[in-house]
């Protein structure tokens, strides 16, 4: 699962696939669609493309002369799982830190 979550994250760390990810949110687009807004040539696009599609997160078919890419959002429920655990590691360790912290203030009289 490491390595998939490795392929996820360094595919979402990038600005331009982050688009492209956003973009195909409202359904399927073919290559030019997705490139248009890109100032970048159409080779460094596609190598943007290609991440997304080695990470899962994007697959692409040719449909006559025109590539269409869909967005599985599936593939993100690795990194959703993820996030999921450090969010509860962290509120925990947060809610304890507050609860010192009234604690302190109590024992200094700032609190009633």
């Amino acid at each position: 699962m490491a390595n998939n979550l490795d392929h996820i994250f360094t595919a979402l760390s990038d600005p331009t696939r982050r688009a492209v990810i956003a973009r195909l949110g409202q359904g399927e687009a073919s290559v030019k669609t997705l490139a248009a807004p890109h100032d970048m040539a159409l080779p460094s696009f596609l190598k943007h493309l290609d991440m997304l599609e080695r990470a899962g997160l994007v697959t692409s078919r040719k449909d006559g002369r025109v590539r269409v890419c869909t967005l599985h959002p599936e593939a993100f429920m690795p990194a959703e799982g993820w996030l999921d655990q450090q969010r509860g590691l962290w509120s925990g360790r947060l809610d304890r830190l507050a609860k010192l912290a009234e604690g302190l203030a109590r024992d200094k009289g700032n609190v009633p």
